[in-house]
């Protein structure tokens, strides 16, 4: 069970099978904690609908943002609040995740990500873009930067996934029962007990945040359940040296996700990127040191142009 939890740690979720999740019929009412925002449209790739929020100046350069496993474009909020002054930012939700549907056919796997966003950046008319990720979202991130590096002008990776944790490699593992569980019907004290997982402060978090993360979690139960049966860490290191973008990484020393030694890692591994740690912080920077990591981010922007 040990394997299992930290399985689930590494994907933003923690496993509860110490905690009673009682199922229920209260699904349709957290999804109103979820609504869709003028800004935002719908594009269809690979027979997926997909939310995207485009803010901004066309004309500016792109800004592209790419959320967690389980989270949301909400995820952005504040970075993109402060770069949509001067940058063109696109977020998006992923398939299964926020308000964007399933995959028609299931593939949840990174390389399945990694083509979609090519196709949504084809969608959207994008040649090249400024990258960001945080966890999943940065595992998808850095790939897409190894495999396409002439679409990517610069990486940013927020606690991003990458490393093997405690044996999970190639090979995806099973979904623990109580796992499938809170996936399929999150009960708010174990969305709140969750929460402890990702942020250093879980008790700031408003009780509109914690119904977001559940209205997250309720409308995409299934298929968030088939990412976690696909869900795999190989050996990143070939990968990760071909990257040519310069890089960014930002990291929360309380990350009780990802540990902060494979911050390190990531660094040595991606040629010439710069790493920040920020102490008192958990798994998502982006939230929880919001205006240091936009101060890190804006400076590292106008110095790598």
């Amino acid at each position: 069970m040990v394997r299992h939890r930290l399985i689930a740690l590494s994907m933003l979720v923690a496993a509860l099978p110490a905690i009673p999740v009682a199922l229920s019929a209260a699904r349709p009412a957290v999804v109103a904690s979820l609504p869709s925002a003028e800004a935002d449209r719908f594009v269809t790739i690979e027979g997926a609908r997909i939310r995207v929020r485009d803010e901004g100046p066309r004309n500016a350069p792109p800004v592209l943002l790419i959320h967690g496993y389980t989270f949301s474009l909400e995820s952005w909020d504040a970075w993109a609040a402060d770069l949509a002054r001067d940058h063109r930012v696109i977020r998006f939700d992923l398939a299964g995740h926020g308000l964007s549907g399933p995959m028609p056919r299931g593939d949840y796997g990174t390389a399945a990500r990694v083509r979609q966003l090519g196709k949504l950046m084809d969608k959207l008319g994008l040649a090249r873009a400024t990258i960001a990720g945080n966890s999943f979202g940065g595992l998808v991130a850095w790939n897409f930067a190894a495999r396409y590096p002439r679409r990517i002008d610069r990486l940013i990776l927020v606690d991003s996934a990458a490393f093997s944790i405690n044996g999970v490699t190639e090979k995806p593992v099973a979904v623990p029962p109580a796992m499938r569980t809170y996936l399929l019907d999150p009960q708010p004290a174990a969305v709140a007990w969750s929460a402890g997982t990702i942020f250093a402060h879980p008790q700031r978090l408003t009780p509109a945040r914690l119904d977001q993360m559940r209205a997250m979690i309720a409308r995409n139960g299934p298929a968030l359940v088939a990412h976690l049966e696909q869900f795999t860490l190989p050996d990143p290191l070939p990968s990760l040296a071909r990257i040519k973008a310069p890089t960014l990484i930002l990291w929360g020393r309380a990350d009780k996700v990802v540990p902060v030694a494979q911050a390190e890692q990531l660094a040595a591994a991606i040629p010439g990127s710069k790493l920040i740690i920020y102490d008192d912080v958990g798994h998502a920077p982006q939230e929880e040191a919001a205006a240091a990591s936009l101060t890190d981010v804006r400076e590292f922007l106008n110095q790598s142009k």
